[in-house]
């Protein structure tokens, strides 16, 4: 501060016709501070404070005050001075509660406040992701305020205090010894001591007797470059020191100024040590003796020195001594504070100015103490910018570690993708891990909770994120679609030239003995069968959905229903004609055989209609199948309506093989039941494959396997009943004729005979 002054007065550039004297007070205690404090506010005339209304234009003993040191005074000098508007600039003071300019309007400072060391030691917590803490404090207000808010931010951002508790004085080791046993118990390997140096050093020579070792210690500025706490006996055992300092800055010209004085002192044998006090022990103070200050201690010095002039800074503004000649004028001090506030210039490479809470732009270095010499050291190996909010570490720290790995202090080790936490007890960083099942995933946002995907989603076990699922579906240009798509073609066509050869031969008997225009009216419905294969194919709609099942199952109806009529009326001719004339005549009188199929056809379009109304077939999305695709399909697969249609279908197919049965030893031209049965076993062997692999599989070629179950149907009676006749037709001729079978109607009446 002297030096600073001293500066000043001898400038020409700044207050250059303006001397500043000052005086010096001791805050050894609180009355001692409160002294002081009172002391400034006395009148230059008057050693008393004349109580008035209005202080305007109150002239005290100083405009300004630099100090105190200590958080706990400046909060007793702030609230005095604040309500007569003095510039109070503390170097020491870091307490954040004094930046609430509500409270302490006057009160300005050159050092962080303790908000941004909380940040600080949080960046690196954070850094070194150490989750795991133990935090102990001074028991003042710097302590139990630094304890408190790093105890708040840590826990808002994840790391769990698994112990806290406040550093006693002296006279209670007892208190500091138990204190360490709880900090062992707890199992953590990193604990923050927010605390001022004189309770730091207490408890530090409580952990070396308790032979703490491997541990990595956090340091607020208060202690973290303190030499006689870096120099306890053994304390190089206890593990790793972290600290957060005063930024450093190079000020050599303090230290000359020291050694001038003294050789002054020496020189003119006085007794004052610059003040206004007697010095007992100058007269033993040499350049030998004196204790030379570290550069961290220069750093703190700094503080002071700036102080000094933000001050003068603003006086010069006051006094506007731009010209060269300041103003003359009386200075009161709620002036002089407006001015101090807004000014901004530059010491030593340093931008001085403070915000609008009365802060430093300043930051902090972070030091790490090193015992490689014989006197511990102090090695800066990073720093944090207030302005850019961000941790940098220079230098890489040199841990306790054998390796020298990154020491650990976590409760539980971290999950694995796709595993959210189970919290162990009252503290979060403690927990067990479970996987999160299919179709949900854990998010970073929130590790305790399995998120569900969205029905559009999918995932995995054990996922950190939902996929979007494919749409998947029977498309036209699918390579089997291709295939099958050609076969439903080519058997159209096959079914178009049986239907032209049997219009060609209508009239031979072996289109009549297989049904005559009958036949053509079944050859109708097939064709109508594998016209409805083209709706399997694309993307599933309302119109398709609702046609191809009932078309099919009429049509197929139709032709079953055609099938029995014939092998009936075959029955009727060579049976029942003779044992029930009557029954025979009705049946052609009546035409029954029309009358057949259009009630077996009028009953199947009853519950295809009843189908419709109540739950008609519609495309829909079909999620629970494969977890990673959506199907869209038509919903009439498995209904009850389909069930039913097939079902009638599988009742005309018994009757109609019940019916050839009883035909089996009829002549060989009118015999179809070797023709007919094979193609009913084609049908039931088809649709029980279709039924079988639907239970196992229900992807999209799930409509590939229903067109091929319908077109080995179709092939089945065309295979079995059709093309057998066609051969006769165009390669066996001489079996085509009239003769040939009343030759065959007389061979079995012959036969009949002889076996009556």
């Amino acid at each position: 501060m002297r030096f600073a002054i001293e500066e000043i007065n001898n400038s020409s550039v700044l207050l250059p016709n303006v001397t500043l004297g000052y005086e010096l007070y001791d805050t050894c205690s609180d009355s001692a501070n409160i002294y002081g404090t009172l002391k400034i506010l006395s009148q230059c005339s008057a050693p008393y404070i004349k109580m008035r209304n209005d202080f305007t234009d109150y002239e005290m003993k100083a405009i300004a005050l630099v100090g105190p040191a200590s958080s706990s005074f400046a909060f007793v000098t702030a609230s005095i001075l604040g309500k007569f508007l003095v510039p109070q600039i503390s170097y020491s003071a870091s307490n954040e509660l004094l930046s609430r300019k509500q409270i302490y309007p006057s009160f300005l400072r050159t050092i962080p406040s303790d908000k941004l060391q909380v940040e600080v030691i949080l960046n690196l917590l954070q850094r070194f992701k150490w989750t795991w803490i133990a935090i102990v404090g001074s028991d003042d207000v710097y302590g139990r305020q630094g304890l408190q808010d790093l105890y708040y931010l840590t826990t808002d951002n994840g790391i769990c205090v698994a112990y806290q508790g406040l550093i006693p004085y002296s006279t209670d080791r007892a208190s500091v010894k138990k204190m360490i046993a709880s900090i062992v118990q707890a199992r953590v390997r990193v604990t923050v001591v927010f605390s001022a140096y004189f309770n730091a050093r207490i408890f530090f020579e409580e952990v070396v007797n308790a032979n703490m070792t491997d541990y990595v210690w956090i340091g607020s500025e208060s202690w973290s470059v303190d030499s006689q706490i870096a120099g306890l006996p053994n304390i190089k055992s206890i593990g790793s020191v972290l600290g957060v300092s005063v930024g450093q800055i190079d000020f050599p010209k303090l230290l000359d100024f020291e050694i001038a004085y003294v050789k002054s002192i020496k020189a003119t044998k006085t007794s004052y040590y610059g003040c206004n006090q007697v010095c007992q022990y100058c007269d033993s103070f040499t350049l030998q003796n004196m204790s030379v200050p570290s550069q961290f201690a220069m750093s703190a010095s700094f503080n002071v020195y700036s102080a000094v002039y933000a001050i003068a800074h603003g006086l010069d503004e006051l006094l506007d001594c731009k010209s060269g000649q300041c103003r003359n004028d009386t200075v009161y001090p709620w002036q002089l504070l407006e001015y101090v506030k807004k000014v901004n210039f530059t010491l030593y490479n340093q931008s001085i100015y403070f915000d609008s809470n009365g802060d430093p732009a300043t930051g902090y270095d972070i030091v790490m103490w090193s015992w490689n010499d014989v006197t511990p050291s102090f090695r800066v190996i990073g720093s944090y910018s207030k302005v850019a909010g961000r941790l940098e570490l220079n230098k890489a720290p040199k841990w306790h570690t054998k390796d020298n790995s990154v020491p650990e202090s976590i409760c539980s080790k971290e999950c694995a993708k796709g595993e959210r936490r189970v919290q162990m007890g009252s503290h979060s960083c403690c927990f067990e891990c479970l996987p999160c099942p299919k179709m949900a995933f854990v998010n970073k946002t929130d590790l305790y909770t399995c998120q569900s995907c969205g029905s559009q989603q999918w995932s995995p076990m054990k996922s950190e994120t939902c996929y979007n699922r494919t749409i998947e579906y029977l498309p036209w240009t699918d390579p089997l679609s291709l295939v099958l798509l050609s076969i439903v073609t080519l058997l159209l066509l096959l079914i178009a030239a049986i239907a032209g050869i049997f219009l060609m031969n209508l009239s031979t008997p072996v289109v009549k003995s297989a049904g005559g225009k009958m036949c053509l009216l079944m050859l109708w419905t097939l064709a109508c069968s594998c016209c409805t294969l083209y709706c399997y194919f694309g993307r599933p709609g309302v119109v398709s959905c609702m046609l191809r099942q009932p078309i099919f199952s009429v049509s197929f109806t139709v032709c079953f229903s055609c099938i029995v009529v014939h092998s009936f009326q075959i029955i009727c001719i060579f049976k029942m004609a003779t044992y029930m004339p009557k029954v025979y005549d009705m049946w052609v009188k009546k035409n029954g055989s029309d009358i057949f199929i259009a009630v077996s056809t009028a009953c199947q379009v009853l519950i295809c209609v009843i189908w419709m109304v109540v739950k008609p077939p519609q495309p829909i999305e079909d999620y629970a199948t494969f977890p990673e695709q959506i199907i869209l399909k038509c919903s009439e697969t498995a209904s009850l309506g389909s069930i039913a249609q097939v079902a009638y279908i599988g009742l005309l197919s018994m009757l109609c093989f019940t019916f050839c049965y009883m035909g089996k030893d009829l002549p060989d031209n009118y015999n179809e039941a070797k023709c007919i049965s094979f193609s009913l076993l084609v049908y039931f062997f088809s649709w029980i494959a279709f039924f079988t692999t639907y239970i196992i599989y229900q992807g999209k070629y799930i409509a590939a396997v229903n067109v091929t179950a319908v077109l080995v149907s179709v092939m089945g009676i065309l295979i079995g009943y059709f093309i057998p006749k066609c051969y006769v037709i165009l390669f066996r001729p001489k079996l085509n004729t009239t003769e040939h079978f009343q030759s065959a109607i007389q061979n079995y009446t012959k036969k009949q005979s002889a076996a009556d």
